[in-house]
């Protein structure tokens, strides 16, 4: 696919966080230049041996910073705020969800990429790929320069040959005059998402507020079930829960049902909120990663049929509108599902996995 879904987003990840080579990402794979960039990779790799360095040395909180700044610039994947994490754990560095929200929010929407915008990787690719968008990040100042990258240089000695004369094209506007003043990404908070949840806002406009009367279900299957019969109408706030890294386990994309709800005319006209994921190719007013997920407790676990749910795009909340007395009585009253995997590996898993907020590693 040539639109910013997850695959586009991480590789452009890569090139951002300086784990791949610059321009890589947007090259076509079809494209001619593969036979010499892959001689560069390699090349790459032997001067990374030669020189002593190491993933350790470029995988740093500052390099995180910037793959955080270029997706939400670009208007990258939701998945973003799985990986991301995941990967920061691994390499020993702390990168939560808040860090993810304040950068977004410092961050101007630069790139008009497919799915939230007009174009694609190609178009991007045509007029300086990756490297366009993070030289003009740099220069406002919004990207480290000195992050070390696998070409043996830094950020900033990548991009002092990349040439900029500042000229509007519709793929990447100028920075004076971005698609948005903030990032595609926010993260919500409140007494349905503690540990939060994931939005993405890039070329939509939700408005500043919005509620409706909840309607639950326990799996996406239930949901898709009472799609098929019009069960789900206009205005209804869609929860469909028992989908995160333990509930699934594994925590699916909700691709499916997400695809139905458009196929339906409902796309802009409900909400769906999950401690499930999406794929990079849903879009439309969709919450997911809600945390703490319903398997282990969450307050998602305490929503009932009807009850309003509340999202403010002014404070970044996300709201049940009954007491927190209320949700504490319900939740001592919920029959938790039986875990699906007891034994095996996926029994393993559902005893291991980390909440969404933190990768859902099993470390």
């Amino acid at each position: 696919m040539w639109r910013m879904f997850t695959a586009n987003t991480m590789s452009s990840v890569g090139e951002a966080l300086g784990l791949s080579l610059p321009g890589s990402a947007s090259e076509p794979a079809v494209d001619q230049r593969k036979s010499a960039s892959s001689r560069l990779a390699g090349e790459a790799v032997l001067n990374l041996l030669r020189n002593d360095i190491k993933p350790s040395d470029i995988l740093t909180k500052e390099a995180f910073e910037n793959a955080v700044t270029v997706v939400t610039a670009m208007g990258g994947s939701t998945n973003t705020c799985l990986h991301l994490p995941a990967i920061a754990y691994e390499a020993g560095i702390d990168l939560t969800l808040e860090d993810i929200h304040d950068i977004s929010m410092r961050t101007p929407h630069l790139a008009n990429m497919k799915p939230a915008g007009k174009y694609l990787m190609y178009d991007l690719d045509n007029v300086g790929g990756v490297p366009l968008v993070m030289k003009r990040l740099l220069d406002l100042g919004l990207i480290h320069g000195e992050c070390m990258t696998v070409t043996g240089k830094t950020v900033r000695e990548n991009l002092e040959s990349i040439k900029d004369d500042g000229i509007e094209n519709e793929v990447v506007r100028k920075i004076d005059n971005p698609i948005s003043s903030t990032g595609g990404l926010v993260i919500l908070h409140g007494n349905l998402a503690p540990d939060g949840a994931v939005l993405k806002v890039a070329g939509h406009n939700y408005g500043k507020k919005w509620s409706g009367p909840a309607n639950v279900f326990n799996q996406e299957e239930e949901c898709m079930e009472a799609l098929k019969n019009k069960q789900i109408k206009p205005g209804d706030f869609v929860v469909i829960r028992y989908e995160g890294p333990k509930g699934g386990p594994g925590m699916r994309e909700m691709l499916s049902i997400t695809s139905a709800i458009v196929g339906q005319g409902l796309g802009d006209k409900v909400f769906l909120m999950t401690d499930g994921r999406f794929s990079g190719a849903s879009h439309g007013p969709m919450i997911g990663h809600v945390g703490p997920e319903a398997a282990v407790g969450g307050p998602i676990a305490a929503v009932e049929k009807g009850d309003i749910i509340e999202i403010d795009l002014e404070t970044f909340e996300l709201n049940l509108k009954v007491s927190d007395e209320t949700i504490k009585e319900r939740l001592k009253k919920v029959v938790k599902p039986e875990p699906m995997f007891k034994s095996g590996v996926l029994g393993k898993y559902t005893k291991l996995v980390q909440p969404a907020s933190k990768g859902a590693v099993t470390g």
